[in-house]
């Protein structure tokens, strides 16, 4: 991609967690399997699929909360892969994560100076009181938290307010990247859009990358630069926002994209692309595309060998026997 910087890249990056009582090698859950992904710098990859597709731990694995099985991952150039944490303190300053209960993630016997002036001090970036007490403050204006709640709880706060005091924590550190980890499913449809509309200003102001985890493509439709679809720890489709939405290639998202809602009497008779059959189980997979026991266009050459994503078009990618050749 002409112009662009390659902030993130992942190449063919695994991660399994062995089951409890399993020989060594099998009874493996394959949580991501040979992805390959790359995130510009100042702009938003959406990453988008059904609930426990491994979204979540792909978005962690890539920042190093979890380490890789194997693969590499390069953030600015840099290998940080098997990275040890000395070496890696001064990159983790440029990797945040806001997580997707805003309750949950908050540690509720710490007021808010306490919570957002914690990455702070660890990374001595405010040292003294008055240096503490103005930065938290100057995070509380840009997230939209009044300043005269600095000294309340977690639980005096309402979802968005806590989800914003969760944004203001992850940027304290002036990072590059930030892993938004379904940080809207658990708000309410219309503090939904204030959230986003504020992650997307602090985008413009601070000059943020973002990749968004969701499994709702309604969500992320005007805030994503590109849609990377995955499945069952396989990435299926990879293009531009607008490009997937008006040409979606892969049975999968195609049917993700018909179901979402549209609140129009004049759609409610469009037809659904209906997903049917069992999800393939994720431990010891068989070789073959795993949406192949769901597809109604699956064949005989879906089950022989596993698929890797194809270009068919300007940065538009599938992983399906029917664009092989293309």
């Amino acid at each position: 991609m002409a112009g662009k910087k390659i902030l993130l890249e992942a190449r063919d990056l695994v991660k399994e967690f062995a089951l409890e009582g399993g020989k060594k090698g099998k009874n493996v859950v394959h949580a991501v399997s040979g992805v390959n992904l790359r995130i510009y710098e100042g702009e938003t990859l959406a990453l988008v699929g059904e609930s426990g597709c491994g979204k979540s731990t792909l978005g962690r694995t890539l920042i190093k909360l979890i380490e890789a099985t194997s693969g590499t991952i390069e953030f600015d150039g840099t290998d940080i892969t098997r990275m040890k944490d000395r070496e890696f303190t001064e990159i983790r300053r440029q990797m945040q994560i806001i997580f997707q209960d805003p309750y949950a993630s908050l540690n509720p016997r710490m007021n808010v100076r306490k919570i957002i002036s914690e990455p702070l001090t660890t990374h001595g970036l405010a040292r003294t009181k008055d240096e503490i007490e103005s930065q938290v403050k100057a995070l509380m204006d840009e997230v939209g938290i009044p300043r005269e709640f600095i000294n309340r709880y977690p639980h005096q706060f309402s979802g968005g307010q806590r989800q914003r005091i969760g944004i203001a924590r992850a940027i304290a550190l002036h990072p590059r990247l930030i892993i938004c980890d379904e940080p809207v499913s658990a708000l309410d449809v219309s503090i939904q859009a204030q959230v986003l509309n504020l992650m997307m200003d602090l985008q413009d102001s601070m000059g943020l990358t973002y990749m968004f985890i969701t499994h709702d493509l309604s969500v992320v439709r005007h805030i994503s630069t590109h849609i990377a679809v995955m499945y069952l720890g396989q990435v299926v489709e990879y293009a531009p926002s607008h490009q997937l939405f008006d040409d979606p290639k892969h049975p999968y998202t195609k049917a993700l994209l018909s179901a979402i809602p549209i609140p129009d009497l004049a759609y409610r008779n469009k037809k659904r692309e209906l997903i049917k059959g069992e999800i393939t189980s994720p431990i010891d997979p068989k070789p073959g595309c795993r949406f192949a026991a769901r597809c109604p266009h699956a064949g005989e050459k879906c089950t022989q060998k596993d698929l890797r994503l194809t270009d068919i078009g300007p940065e538009h990618q599938v992983a399906c026997v029917m664009y092989e050749n293309e």
